[in-house]
């Protein structure tokens, strides 16, 4: 079912005999059951304000038209949202609707903050096909409930969007990379660690075991990154490190190959991501059983390829955080589910969350049901 305008999708959830799978850009590859609910027709920038720093768009607007836009002020979507398409061998277009649904967010997380950070405000159709508004330039909450940041990461389990108004930012004047050369987990998780810990301001923080490559970024103005990098180079010396710099232009690329994880596009095996405390991430990584890992968030996120069908979790562990199948076969999948099992206490908020938002239970049913 192709969904063009608000008023249609009020008419087809209250009009829904069974489950519906939404839909937007299609390159998540999420698996729910039911009628496909699409809405890539809901596909506008409605207002942008380049003075206000605001930017208010329709779920289905692709990626690439708000970042084109953006780009002729000068400004960008700073928390930097993934394209999943070649991790997961997907097609389609990536829309701001799914990327505010699934709260994606990129290598600059650490410094701004996630997705759901920049979403001021929310327009939505509930699970009886009610028009809900929350957020917006007054920011007034009405149902007691911060809708805003409860419908970033429901992964459309809570309603449909059909609007979002975000906060965007100004482009830097440049950026540049600080590459450490040779050092292992704990050496480069470590770097990492003291580099965020400086009054540097860094960027982007991630290293390559298979490289032996530790990342650390910085962007401003051209004099500030040079005298940064200088100070970053200083502090890390003790490191015993080999040190490499990438200009504008290899650092863009190179972290574009960061957040899209581009080491692990086009390998066989599950794609797990694992999120937690980024001083236990050397350890974790070591006892998931993975075939080969990545960090990202200075060691905060972890991806991580292991052969098909392996129990990451259970090899993992009890530890503070979460692990996500990000990419399984269906039989995979359906064996470990999607996303990490919740606690008894965050099973029943969450179940009564859904209660009062799609009480009948429609929206991509099943997607999270294996987190109890």
């Amino acid at each position: 079912m192709d969904i063009t305008s608000e008023d249609a999708l009020v008419d087809a959830v209250k009009g829904a005999s069974g489950a519906l799978a939404v839909r937007g850009g299609g390159t998540r590859g999420v698996p729910a059951v039911g009628d496909v609910l699409s809405v890539a027709g809901l596909n506008g920038i409605s207002l942008y304000e380049p003075g206000a720093l605001t930017l208010v768009a329709q779920p289905g607007t692709p990626v690439a038209d708000i970042e084109a836009a953006l780009a002729q002020e000068n400004q960008r979507l700073a928390f930097e949202p993934m394209d999943h398409r070649g991790l997961l061998g997907t097609t389609g277009t990536p829309t701001i609707g799914g990327v505010m649904a699934a709260n994606v967010s990129g290598p600059r997380r650490i410094s701004v903050g996630a997705a759901r950070d920049f979403l001021l405000g929310v327009r939505f159709v509930d699970g009886r096909g009610a028009i809900v508004k929350n957020g917006g330039r007054v920011m007034k909450n009405v149902t007691g409930y911060d809708l805003v940041k409860l419908m970033a990461g429901s992964f459309g389990t809570l309603g449909v969007l059909t609007e979002v108004s975000m906060k965007v930012l100004p482009r830097p004047e440049t950026q540049a990379t600080l590459v450490l050369l040779g050092l292992d987990d704990v050496g480069g998780v470590s770097a990492l660690a003291r580099a965020l810990g400086s009054p540097f301001e860094v960027t982007g923080a991630a290293h390559d075991p298979a490289a032996q490559k530790t990342m650390l970024r910085i962007e401003g103005f051209e004099t500030s990154v040079a005298y940064r990098l200088g100070q970053l180079r200083a502090l890390l010396t003790t490191t015993g490190a080999e040190m490499d710099v990438l200009d504008e232009k290899a650092s863009e690329s190179m972290w574009m190959t960061v957040r899209d994880v581009a080491a692990f596009q086009g390998q066989s095996g599950d794609i797990w991501r694992v999120s937690c405390k980024p001083s236990d991430g050397p350890a974790i990584a070591a006892r998931s059983g993975a075939e080969a890992w990545f960090y990202d968030w200075a060691g905060g996120l972890i991806w991580l390829r292991a052969a098909p069908g392996h129990d990451v979790r259970t090899q993992i562990g009890t530890f503070d955080g979460h692990a996500t199948l990000v990419r399984a076969d269906a039989s995979t999948m359906a064996q470990f589910g999607m996303f990490h099992p919740e606690t008894a206490g965050v099973a029943r908020l969450t179940a009564g969350l859904r209660a009062q938002f799609d009480p009948k239970g429609i929206f991509n049913a099943g997607l999270m049901e294996n987190a109890a």
